[in-house]
């Protein structure tokens, strides 16, 4: 074989990396064929796709590779979400979303941080990975464009209701700073105007017109809260997957529509999940010890994964003991953890947590109903 042809041969079998430095005014592109590599860096205005596709082009031939060279990419999960990789796939980019959180860093207390190293330790750990090395990061699953749209519901939901509680909490403050204290309900701006201060004056003016700014604010939330309520208590689908595990959620006591329509759409609709350590750490409900030499204590959970499912499963939790008290797991948190301090329960509704998000996996993926569970009439 001659020395051109094994030249020719070694440039067909390599690959063109590509990582991203995503900003909202620009993004940072670097490019290499390997480890060690001094990176190329070009900066192209964010969202330009038409600079993206000839800055790869011009890589492939400032490293000398063909045009039809296959080009692997990464980026770190953010505000940009996911459609930058639908745009990458669509165009024969092998691209992986990275969990920022699990990306190795060095350890020193000040280290030097550029876009050019940055970029550099992207396109080094993007080589290992297709090496073979699947410790260097965590690659994000990326759902479809559907599977994203249908989590829009209960997360519009729980914002709206943490806006609301912001609102009454402002309108709440808002009345204690002048020793008042009234019922924020429906006749709150009547109220208003009978409320006197401790010397027998009505309230500032000021203060007045603030508080019914702050009532209309709440009005306008809870408007849409209810919508919202409403949208999520039409009936059920069941042609979708979704619809489906929904349905099957209701059907055990203790499960309402809202933490049915989290766990569905958030995890059990689209997510492939090989056993039970994987769905722990995916809602960030695993223990994270910590032990080096003599030293060793408990870190409490990770809370590495999805704050949506790990906030729900702690209020079903609570509720799986009130509405299931003859089930196994609430005898079990009986027994260890229901004699102890608040401290203690609190750290036991975690753990229960986290065996009642199990036992709801096997029963959507295999029909096992957790032990001593009360089903709803049907």
């Amino acid at each position: 074989m001659s020395t051109e042809t094994r030249v020719n041969e070694s440039i067909a079998s390599m690959t063109l990396l590509l990582a991203f430095e995503l900003s909202e005014r620009t993004w940072k592109l670097g490019f290499s064929t390997g480890l060690g590599q001094r990176p190329r860096i070009r900066a192209v205005i964010a969202g330009d796709l038409g600079r993206l596709t000839e800055e790869i082009a011009r890589a492939k031939q400032r490293f000398g590779l063909a045009a039809v060279t296959p080009v692997i990419s990464c980026y770190e999960a953010g505000r940009d979400g996911f459609w930058l990789h639908r745009y990458l796939v669509a165009h024969g980019v092998t691209n992986y979303v990275v969990d920022s959180s699990s990306i190795e860093v060095n350890r020193r207390a000040r280290r030097a941080k550029t876009d050019r190293l940055d970029l550099g330790g992207l396109l080094n750990l993007l080589a290992r990975f297709e090496a073979g090395d699947r410790r260097v990061w965590r690659v994000v699953r990326v759902p479809t464009v559907a599977e994203e749209d249908a989590r829009h519901l209960s997360r519009a939901i729980e914002t709206f209701t943490r806006d609301r509680t912001r609102a009454i909490n402002r309108l709440k403050a808002l009345l204690a700073t002048h020793g008042v204290r009234i019922r924020i309900d429906r006749g709150f701006v009547e109220a208003l105007e009978t409320v006197r201060l401790w010397d027998g004056t009505p309230l500032p003016p000021g203060v007045r017109d603030r508080l019914c700014r702050e009532w209309t604010h709440l009005q306008g939330v809870e408007a849409q809260r209810r919508e919202l309520l409403g949208a999520r208590a039409r009936p059920l689908d069941t042609r979708s997957v979704s619809g489906r595990i929904r349905e099957q959620l209701q059907t055990v006591r203790a499960i309402g529509p809202s933490g049915a329509l989290v766990l569905a759409t958030e995890i059990f609709a689209w997510r492939q999940i090989r056993n039970r350590r994987e769905l722990g750490a995916l809602v960030g409900l695993v223990p994270a010890p910590y032990q080096s030499g003599a030293s060793s204590h408990d870190q409490g959970i990770t809370r590495a994964g999805n704050t949506h499912v790990r906030r729900v499963m702690v209020q079903l939790a609570w509720g799986w003991l009130r509405f299931q008290p003859t089930s196994a797991l609430s005898e079990w948190y009986q027994r260890r953890f229901g004699h102890g301090g608040a401290r203690l329960r609190k750290i036991g509704i975690v753990a229960l947590a986290r065996k009642l998000l199990i036992a709801l996996w096997r029963y959507i993926d295999a029909g096992v109903v957790p032990e001593g569970a009360i089903l709803k009439p049907a």
